[in-house]
């Protein structure tokens, strides 16, 4: 297991690159044209005992969109997150990805399916470098074994040269470049945030899960981090974001999916989410007739 980083912080903010090419490399999975459906969430309901998280929950993913989940806390935002990623299996219902349902797969297989994720808490080895990390990353998809390791066979050295260029571009691309051999405990607190989205980013994903990457920001890191989304979307990912912080999501997506108790009660576009009563109603805690 990672050990847990201690964040430092910093009043500096790290510039991205947004000239780096980190556009998603073949895996060898099917594709589906921009603006198709990349991922359903079909009535998905789960349960743990008698408590219903997810309650009959069904929406979609577009190709090439940023898509936010958004609600009050306990709504159930990251349990479906972690339905989708294969953290838990639903009760009932099913999530497809490129047409096909995800079934009982484990997360390395989602993993190399194409759907990347990072964590509401920063999970990276505290103890390995920037560079070590996303290596991690670029490892995900790599098909020579121990055998072709240990003897440094021509294949596997293609692959090691081809991953250290792939995980120093992704530095780059966060302003990470310089601090490629600092431990990641080292690390101001933004860019362990950064850090663990450039090792999403290394498994090539064509779904990048962003579990609230703007908590513990600053207003300056937070108009950076919208920035950085709009770029990664730009260079060829489809982004699902999970975020507390209302103006980064209103400013930053597509369309919106709101949850409350375990239910959907809204989807659509910011201004149609900004002005919903429903939605209203269960972030300030009125009645709906109250809130139109």
């Amino acid at each position: 297991m990672p050990e847990p980083t201690q964040p430092t912080t910093g009043d500096e903010v790290t510039e991205i690159n947004p000239d780096a090419d980190i556009a998603p490399v073949d895996i060898g999975v099917p594709d589906v044209a921009e603006g198709e459906k990349l991922l359903e969430v079909d009535e998905v309901t789960l349960r743990f005992g008698g408590v219903v998280a997810l309650n009959e929950v069904s929406f979609h993913i577009n190709k090439g969109e940023i898509l936010g989940l958004i609600g009050p806390n306990g709504a159930g935002k990251t349990t479906c997150f972690n339905v989708m990623t294969g953290v838990y299996q639903p009760t009932s219902g099913a999530v497809r990805y490129l047409g096909k349902p995800l079934g009982k797969r484990k997360k390395f297989q989602i993993t190399k399916l194409g759907i990347a994720r990072t964590f509401q808490n920063i999970r990276l080895f505290a103890n390995m470098t920037a560079l070590e990390n996303v290596l991690v990353g670029v490892d995900a998809h790599h098909s020579t074994g121990v055998v072709s390791a240990m003897f440094r066979l021509p294949k596997h050295r293609r692959e090691e040269a081809q991953g250290f260029a792939r995980a120093m571009e992704l530095l780059t691309f966060m302003g990470l470049d310089g601090k490629a051999n600092e431990l990641a405990r080292n690390l101001p607190y933004g860019d362990q945030r950064r850090l663990e989205i450039a090792r999403a980013l290394a498994t090539s994903p064509q779904l990048l899960c962003l579990d609230e990457p703007a908590a513990g920001f600053n207003p300056a890191e937070k108009v950076k981090l919208m920035e950085l989304i709009r770029t990664i979307r730009d260079q060829g990912y489809t982004v699902l974001l999970i975020e507390h912080d209302m103006k980064l999501v209103m400013g930053v997506t597509d369309r919106i999916v709101v949850l409350e108790f375990g239910r959907k009660i809204a989807e659509g576009s910011p201004a149609e989410i900004r002005d919903n009563p429903a939605v209203i109603a269960a972030y300030l805690g009125v009645d709906e007739e109250d809130a139109s």
